[in-house]
């Protein structure tokens, strides 16, 4: 397993304490203008993938580069988010107060609890997770309350208990890593997640990462789930499917702590 330590250098490398990018710079003109218009951008590949959303950040690039050298996946879905900061907020770069309140917000791992995304092969809403708790370590049942600092570490591992009503209850170890111009996590399934009575993704055979990038005005999201899911046919392309509407749910889940970290509760 990569080390925690080799992440954090990689990102503390790229993450000079220098005015934010703007948006353009990050994700290119085409994309960024598709942003600014509240697309979301996506891209799922099943055969031989690679970081095509990716935003030109190198700490992070390195980092999914190292992740896909490790898990060699075969299953790859990206997505690509503008928020936009909210009235009041920094426009030219994140405070040092509003980058760890929203550090705080993406550690409440306990509100993704009851979250909702589109299923599409019942064609309604489902809940994503029905419970969700941050645990003492892998093999604890204990729930322990969310994680809260009042200074941002250099890197952090948590565990946490999730029961997905599409991949059962299973346990992941999250790890956070903190640079001048991005917050990026990176969850890892520790046991084997199932599809009803479908073995879907092996142990340790799925990595999510999502990346925050402070880009003035706005926060680039960049959000990647990347798999060796098992071998049957037809399998890929739902989980791709249902990974792309999930994925849709988390970033809707960042903006609503997002709008708390930054001021905005409606």
């Amino acid at each position: 397993m990569m080390k925690n330590t080799i992440f954090a250098l990689l990102l503390a490398a790229a993450c000079v304490p220098l005015a934010a990018d703007p948006l353009e710079d990050l994700a290119g003109a085409e994309r960024a203008a598709r942003l600014a218009a509240g697309e979301t951008i996506v891209e799922v590949q099943l055969k031989e993938p690679r970081p095509v959303l990716i935003p030109r950040h190198q700490g992070l690039r390195r980092l999914v580069d190292g992740v896909m050298e490790e898990l060699g996946p075969g299953l790859f879905v990206e997505s690509l988010y503008r928020y936009e900061k909210p009235a009041g907020a920094s426009e030219s770069r994140w405070t040092g107060d509003e980058r760890l309140r929203l550090y705080n917000e993406v550690l409440a791992l306990s509100s993704l609890a009851g979250i909702t995304y589109y299923s599409a092969s019942r064609k309604t809403m489902r809940t994503f997770y029905e419970y969700s708790r941050v645990i003492e370590g892998p093999g604890a049942k204990q729930a322990l309350p969310d994680p809260v600092f009042s200074e941002i570490p250099g890197e952090l591992r948590i565990y946490a208990r999730q029961k997905d009503l599409t991949f059962g209850d299973n346990i992941y170890q999250y790890d956070y890593f903190a640079g001048a111009d991005s917050l990026i996590f990176v969850q890892q399934n520790l046991t084997a997640m199932n599809a009803g009575i479908i073995p879907a993704v092996g142990k340790n055979r799925l990595r999510s990462v999502v990346a925050v990038i402070d880009a003035g005005d706005s926060l680039l999201i960049y959000a990647v789930s990347m798999a060796r899911a098992v071998s049957l046919p037809g399998l890929g392309e739902r989980i791709g499917n249902s990974f792309t509407n999930r994925a849709e749910a988390i970033l809707k889940w960042f903006a609503g702590r997002a709008d708390r970290a930054f001021g905005n509760h409606g």
